[in-house]
């Protein structure tokens, strides 16, 4: 882990034109004598704002993951960036993982999906710091990615995950009794199974709260992304499952919550704007002035929590569950889970048919014996076949 906190730190942004890496370059343009970008890495499905971002970072080399968009990419760069832009271009799918083992301080792993695993071992192997926005890698990696981590090495970048790391700042591992992971309730809170059946494809879109891609927001309306964060807390930060807690939280203003020993509990309070996290990974330990603006505590305001409906919502506790079994299922669950979104986007199977399925499918998994990189792609092949298999059988 190169570099020290008075030092501007070099950048490299996997997921650049997703959600979160959009996000951190507005931070990286706001603070050009803090961070500066190094390199940027995308799959491909928007070249025309992969080739502007990186024109206007002039950074030194970029990754697509799509080595048949190559030569469209290449067209795009030099109309943005000029013929002679000098701009190294990686392609094909280890592309990312090339980029992150490539000399920087950070790698912000932004990906969506399982494919973010191999660029999370390449950067945590280079030594790099881990700002890790892409839980799937840390859940289905489990202790491949924490085994390859120095301590301190992966800084969350999840917006729960980032709110447990500065309030555990308040007290010694051994004062802590639970961690209380926060969940907005998406857009169907309070409904019951059977009023969730008939839930549509836009409806299951429409986030009260965050502004995220398909599958994370889908994620959100099933609660699934919940389960995953409680996986990716356990694997964090060493406490065992029957001491995290999920609480739904309609405002998104505290973002999780840490309870000590003594009865106090330390909560992380923020507008919802993930520049914040994003701002905190790319700076950890530092703080970034004016990330975000701060609430305002002029207006009044209400803060609710209710607890987790598990019979509408049951995506926490099968996570639960695959999570303390370990080895391959975490894999699964999250494998299986990405074909169900799908299929319900398609029009294939229901809302609630959803983790009905990743239920099913985890229940056929019989696990492998050690992990390995090989056991886990295996596992995540296998569940989806497995889903498609089972979905086949609902139509």
């Amino acid at each position: 882990m190169r570099g020290m906190a008075s030092e501007r730190r070099d950048i490299v942004l996997l997921g650049s034109t997703g959600s979160i890496g959009t996000q951190a370059i507005d931070v990286v343009r706001r603070n050009p004598e803090r961070f500066r970008v190094v390199g940027l890495a995308a799959g491909g499905g928007n070249l025309e704002l992969l080739a502007t971002q990186a024109a206007g970072l002039r950074v030194p080399v970029v990754a697509i993951g799509d080595d048949e968009k190559l030569a469209a990419f290449t067209d795009l760069l030099n109309h943005h960036a000029g013929p002679d832009h000098g701009i190294e271009v990686l392609a094909g799918p280890d592309a990312a993982a090339q980029l992150a083992a490539r000399p920087c301080d950070v790698v912000l792993n932004g990906i969506t999906g399982a494919i973010g695993l191999a660029p999370t071992l390449a950067a945590l192997g280079a030594g790099h710091t881990l700002a890790l926005a892409n839980k799937e890698s840390l859940i289905i990696g489990g202790e491949l990615v924490t085994g390859a981590a120095s301590p301190g090495q992966i800084v969350p970048v999840d917006s729960e995950h980032s709110a447990l790391a500065q309030a555990l700042r308040g007290g010694t591992p051994d004062e802590v009794k639970r961690l209380v992971v926060t969940a907005s309730g998406g857009p169907f809170r309070g409904r019951t199974r059977a009023q969730l059946e008939k839930v549509t494809p836009a409806e299951a879109l429409k986030h009260p709260t965050w502004d995220m891609g398909l599958m994370v927001t889908t994620n959100s309306a099933t609660l699934v992304n919940k389960g995953l964060e409680v996986i990716e807390a356990h694997l964090l930060f060493g406490i065992p499952f029957d001491r995290i807690d999920v609480v739904v939280h309609p405002q998104s203003i505290v973002h999780s919550m840490v309870e000590f020993t003594d009865g106090s509990t330390l909560a992380q309070c923020s507008p919802p704007d993930m520049r914040l996290p994003i701002a905190l990974g790319l700076g950890w330990p530092d703080r970034v002035p004016e990330a975000i603006g701060g609430l305002d505590w002029t207006t009044a305001s209400t803060w609710e929590f209710f607890p987790l409906d598990d019979e509408a919502f049951p995506g926490v506790a099968l996570a639960r569950a695959a999570g303390e079994r370990a080895g391959t299922f975490p894999a699964v669950y999250n494998a299986a889970n990405e074909e169900c979104v799908w299929a319900f986007h398609d029009g294939r199977i229901g809302f609630t048919q959803i983790l009905d399925v990743v239920g099913d499918v985890l229940a056929d998994h019989s696990g492998s014996g050690t992990l390995t990189v090989e056991a886990v792609l295996a596992a995540d092949v296998w569940a989806r076949e497995r889903a498609r298999e089972r979905m086949a059988k609902l139509a």
